[in-house]
């Protein structure tokens, strides 16, 4: 009882002393004009963004994030528009169509992979062909949802939301409209320093005000 009662302690107390390192301006940034509304905590990406391939299949630091979160936190992630050119907005409407269908963890890897390292997504009918071989939706399940009142709303918000916290890169992550984890600011030494420094970052913002 005791060994468990010290390893509690000691962990309570490693996050203290990290939090206790945590800087605005360094680790994370509040953000001047905070975005009423916004989900507890919001990732920004684009699958034309190599930083966020890495971000997302290298260094796995959204699902690090995710799992680590207490039980029942909201966690949004929302494409951006203004990377890839006229294939950046078919491809944010697509991510709106896998919200909307709830297969986001199905298309991502062939997604980013189909664009980045296959350059096999080229055109709106190879990207939707994704969503069928890889997500079992139907051409016409896809069509639909693509036209629906949902899609459009979800397109609106991706973009809406973007601008509430003046978005000026990828990837990003905002925690409750207020923060945001300065990337650059986080000890590289290596992966795994990144990816648990990036994690207790995003914890010890959820606690904020």
């Amino acid at each position: 009882m005791k060994k468990i009662l010290f390893a509690l302690v000691g962990m309570v107390l490693a996050f203290s002393a990290s939090a206790a390192q945590f800087t605005d301006g360094q680790q994370y940034i509040t953000l001047q004009k905070p975005a009423a509304g916004e989900p507890q905590v919001l990732e920004f990406f684009s699958f034309f963004c190599p930083h966020c391939y890495e971000f997302e299949h290298v260094w796995h630091v959204s699902d690090a994030v995710k799992k680590s979160l207490p039980e029942g936190t909201k966690v949004t992630k929302y494409h951006v528009e203004f990377l890839g050119g006229d294939m950046g907005k078919v491809v944010t409407q697509a991510w709106a169509v896998a919200m909307a269908l709830g297969v986001e963890d199905k298309v991502t890897s062939p997604i980013f992979d189909g664009i980045q390292k296959t350059q096999t997504i080229t055109d709106p009918d190879s990207l939707k062909d994704v969503f069928v071989k890889a997500a079992g939706i139907t051409p016409e399940q896809y069509d639909a949802a693509w036209n629906s009142f949902v899609v459009k709303s979800l397109v609106a918000q991706q973009e809406k939301a973007a601008e509430d916290v003046d978005l000026r890169g990828v990837p990003a992550m905002f925690v409750n409209g207020k923060y945001m984890v300065n990337n650059g600011g986080l000890d590289t030494s290596s992966m795994d320093n990144y990816v648990q420094q990036y994690v207790n970052v995003v914890k010890f913002l959820l606690t904020q005000k």
